[in-house]
């Protein structure tokens, strides 16, 4: 019986653990053969379709996995060397399920699996992904042989190259040969968009200058981590557009499906303000192809800047409030035909991709609308940084009903409205307007604080308040 716990390392909605301890070709044939056998047989699948990032494992473990999959019959595209949001693309133009080997952001010691059906359609724990870890738990316990069981004829594995559709197709969807010429620095932070990034925004007839940082593919992350959501990730990119007088600058994650932005002040932009400008933006394109803007769905998770669902409203167009999380944004985007969805993380979600996320295709809307005006990058996005933002705290507790029972108690004696759609959402509407979520880590004893209010002031006496409870603290 093996000593690995599949369930230690396959999370809500991907797999990420330590290579080889926990991740190793064993365990990845046989998550394979679940994946063929829960998700792929059953729905009637055509195939599976495999990429993976730069980690050095990578490549074993996607083929052991593709193998896996190949023993019960079903026939593998492998496309090797890919972003997940090329993988996406492959998933959706072939119309195939897929699998994506990459940890993301996670340091090099790690590795992980993303798991899809065709279309880009998610596989979490909600609907197969604990029917996947089940079934290969019980196939490693049981030895390799039960992994590869199949009695007719197994599947082909066949390579592709799909990297120059993948960035025909981006191209396709936001033009940018119309605009002013833009220098823009790129961190790809040595992972995929070191691949992507020339592919998408270098060569042609595109009005760009791209300075490149750290685009050889390094899954040891000799620079900095691939995590451009911790601020000290940005700070070469920040130098490296001031120091080139660039007019923006762009970081991507390690898997490139996340994009982050810098204006020319080498100022941070929150992805909130991102989310609102491409709303905006696909938007006015619905309406300018002959829809009404009260048809118009776009997708924000509920620690999104208030902001976001302003800017939609001001549109005439509907908010749609979720949880957070990838899958429930995918859920909401597909009931309500929503248009584009954004994350506080930096994940933004496309009708016209298939419902998945790309930083990629963010990215381009971004250097689509700077070029369209004559403004610098700090103008186009000021006006949607109206509010002042404590970002994510985290605070162990070991009571988290008895924590969030405090600050409920405390946010309802100030007039503040309540609500549990994901963890709790307090919202005061009086002046001075403010809101926080206070929601529970799925994995750790946490508690994880958002607070928003109309000034610095009022923001910093909201978010000690509520520290100063949830950490059992008398309240400022």
């Amino acid at each position: 019986m093996t000593a690995v716990r599949l369930a230690d390392f396959v999370k809500a909605y991907d797999v990420r653990g330590l290579v080889p301890e926990q991740l190793s070709p064993e365990v990845a044939a046989a998550l394979g053969s679940a994946f063929a056998q829960v998700v792929v047989l059953p729905e009637g699948e055509s195939g599976v379709v495999v990429g993976h990032d730069m980690r050095a494992s990578s490549p074993g473990l996607s083929q052991a996995f593709a193998a896996g999959v190949a023993a019960h019959g079903v026939d593998v595209t492998t496309i090797g060397l890919c972003s997940t949001d090329g993988l996406y693309y492959a998933s959706g133009s072939l119309g195939l399920a897929g699998a994506m080997f990459t940890a993301s952001h996670n340091p090099a010691a790690y590795n992980g699996i993303k798991l899809c059906r065709s279309a880009a359609r998610p596989v979490g724990q909600d609907s197969g992904l604990a029917e996947v870890r089940d079934l290969a738990q019980w196939l490693l316990d049981r030895g390799p042989q039960h992994a590869a069981l199949h009695a007719g004829r197994p599947g082909t594995v066949t390579a592709r190259d799909v990297l120059a559709d993948y960035a025909a197709y981006l191209r396709s969807l936001v033009d940018l040969r119309g605009g002013r010429h833009l220098t823009v620095v790129v961190d790809a932070g040595n992972g995929m968009a070191g691949l992507t990034v020339p592919a998408v925004l270098q060569g042609g007839d595109l009005p760009l200058t791209v300075v490149p940082l750290y685009f050889e593919l390094d899954g040891t992350f000799p620079n900095h981590e691939a995590n451009p959501l911790e601020p000290e990730n940005l700070r070469d990119l920040q130098a490296a557009v001031l120091a080139q007088g660039a007019d923006l600058g762009i970081a991507f994650d390690g898997d490139a499906d996340r994009c982050f932005v810098v204006d020319e002040r080498g100022e941070p932009v929150s992805p909130s303000a991102i989310t609102a400008l491409v709303a905006e933006r696909e938007v006015a394109k619905e309406v300018a192809a002959g829809r009404p803007a009260g048809e118009v769905s776009v997708v924000h998770n509920l620690i999104t800047s208030r902001t976001v669902p302003e800017t939609i409203a001001s549109l005439g167009a509907r908010a749609v409030r979720t949880r957070v999380g990838h899958s429930y944004v995918k859920a909401q985007m597909a009931e309500h035909e929503a248009v584009f969805g954004g994350e506080h993380s930096a994940h933004y979600y496309f009708r016209d991709f298939w419902y998945a996320d790309t930083g990629m295709l963010a990215a381009l809307h971004v250097l689509a609308a700077l070029g369209e005006q004559a403004g610098p990058m700090s103008g186009l996005v000021g006006r949607f940084e109206r509010y002042v933002a404590s970002g994510e705290l985290n605070s162990r507790v070991e009571d988290v009903p008895g924590a969030v029972g405090r600050v409920r108690d405390w946010a309802l004696a100030r007039g503040a409205s309540a609500d549990t759609l994901d963890g709790l959402t307090m919202t005061r509407e009086d002046e001075p307007t403010w809101w926080f979520s206070l929601r529970s880590s799925n994995t750790e004893p946490l508690l994880r604080l958002n607070v928003e209010a109309e000034d610095r002031s009022t923001m910093e006496q909201v978010r000690d308040a509520v520290l100063g409870l949830v950490r059992q603290e008398a309240p400022a």
